[in-house]
């Protein structure tokens, strides 16, 4: 048996031994998760991209039994300017504030997730809109990972 596989039936021996229960495995936190969290509609683009990424990682669940709400917060602000003046770099912070609530309407874990993007307003109007869109998409994701993240981490607490 080679060194390197010997080392990797130690590690997960180690992390067996130590309680660590991978979230997506057959007792991991996401089970409890997956196909069980309904989102709020969504109030506007940012919102649906947000609410699309939360679905790839939870599933669709229309009438799942924890209920997801989040105040989705943006700005924008000039990151680089040149000499003449001109904004070279824009600066795109969001934030999530969320809870997810029980069929008893009982808020059952919470948590705030924030990040950013940037992009370059380019040649025209029309490729800065292009690049503005997609570092909101980008954003969107970045916000709906680390909230899933978050959730997952406070699973194992959730109501059974």
């Amino acid at each position: 048996m080679s060194s390197d596989r010997r080392l990797f039936l130690l590690s997960a021996l180690a992390l067996g031994a130590c309680g660590f229960t991978p979230a997506y495995g057959p007792r991991g936190g996401a089970s409890a998760l997956q196909g069980q969290v309904r989102l709020d509609a969504p109030d506007g683009r940012n919102d649906y991209l947000l609410n699309q990424r939360l679905e790839e990682r939870l599933g669709h669940a229309p009438s799942g039994r924890f209920l997801l709400s989040y105040a989705l917060k943006t700005g924008r602000d000039d990151l680089g300017t040149t000499s003449e003046g001109v904004t070279s770099r824009y600066h795109m912070s969001g934030s999530a504030t969320w809870s997810l609530t029980d069929t008893d309407d009982r808020v059952v874990a919470s948590g705030k997730v924030d990040s950013f993007s940037s992009y370059s307003p380019t040649g025209s109007t029309v490729a800065t809109q292009a690049s503005q869109r997609d570092a909101a998409a980008r954003l969107m994701i970045i916000l709906a990972d680390q909230l899933v993240d978050q959730l997952l981490l406070q699973a194992p607490d959730l109501p059974a």
